[in-house]
């Protein structure tokens, strides 16, 4: 019962001719279908639904929703009864209302970013199919991302004014979805402020993370990869295309993946997000990290803060 999995992440672009450049050319993946609003809707080869990213046009880049997808249709209901109880307003929305997906609900985090749940969306199945498939498909673009791993959220964070939207939606994840917790960065004089925390439902590190910020907003939204070869080959495609490049190839402490960082061209912060880390369970121990150690836990290799990584998003 409950939530699955991320389903799939909304966001807005500037110009989608150059989206699509990007997210088809330099990430791989396959466009699937276009609405008559404009929307656009692409998926990975490893994914069997029909999409997992969508691309709005507007004249500000950001996140417009996330989706996670449950596991039976009457888990929207319990689940909607749950953020009720909880004092949040869920919108029920009717089948087609989320485009090629069945009915779903939607609802506001404590941050205000806002959320979806569904239980079914048309599918078009893996490029490798599921009858003796072959390891990859043959005419992969780019880095050839597999899927849409997880998005981390900026959430308001001021102590001196006793706001910390992070651990408001790290309790309600916990509470409403039955999320657990991997991962956290605990800060301050006392070190009791929860600053981060990554959060899991399926058996990686995460499939959802909170920061703090001055504001809300999106952090990035993350692509899987195989390995840490595939991800160099990620940075050399990037090389090639000239994207700007955030973080070069790294190594997280946190989560223990490898990644690099990079931008689309409407600003939004992408990741390539290779390895398992390690397999998260409901009964492991969360892992902590303080504050004299945040940006090693960020990046291991250098422990150093990285231009604005913290600061600048969409």
């Amino acid at each position: 019962m409950g939530v699955m999995r991320i389903g799939h992440i909304n966001i807005r672009v500037l110009d989608m001719d150059a989206a699509l450049a990007h997210y088809e050319g330099v990430l791989g993946l396959t466009r699937t279908a276009k609405d008559d609003a404009g929307n656009v809707y692409l998926k990975g080869w490893d994914e069997w639904d029909k999409y997992s990213l969508i691309l709005t046009q507007s004249d500000k880049a950001g996140m417009i929703n996330i989706a996670y997808k449950v596991e039976n249709d009457a888990d929207l209901d319990a689940l909607g009864k749950r953020i009720r109880d909880y004092g949040i307003t869920v919108d029920d929305l009717p089948e087609g209302a989320v485009p090629f997906c069945g009915r779903a609900i939607r609802f506001n985090l404590p941050s205000g970013h806002e959320m979806v749940l569904y239980a079914q969306k048309e599918m078009l199945g893996k490029a490798v199919g599921v009858t003796n498939p072959e390891p990859w498909p043959d005419g992969l673009k780019g880095a050839g991302v597999h899927w849409l791993d997880h998005a981390l959220l900026m959430c308001e964070l001021d102590p001196e004014k006793g706001i910390n939207k992070v651990a408001e939606n790290t309790t309600f994840m916990r509470e409403c979805l039955d999320f657990y917790l991997s991962e956290q960065v605990l800060v301050g004089p006392d070190g009791d402020i929860q600053a981060a925390t990554w959060m899991f439902r399926t058996s990686t590190p995460h499939d959802i993370a909170f920061v703090g910020g001055p504001v809300m907003g999106l952090h990035h939204l993350a692509f899987y990869l195989d390995d840490w070869s595939a991800v160099l080959k990620a940075a050399d495609v990037m090389a090639k295309r000239q994207v700007k490049v955030d973080v070069t190839p790294q190594r997280h402490g946190i989560t223990r993946g490898s990644t690099i960082y990079f931008f689309d061209p409407s600003g939004n912060r992408n990741e390539t997000f290779a390895g398992l880390g390690y397999l998260a369970q409901p009964d492991m121990p969360p892992i902590t990290w303080t504050e004299e150690n945040l940006w090693r836990g960020i990046f291991y290799h250098t422990g150093e803060e990285a231009g604005k990584f913290t600061t600048v998003y969409t």
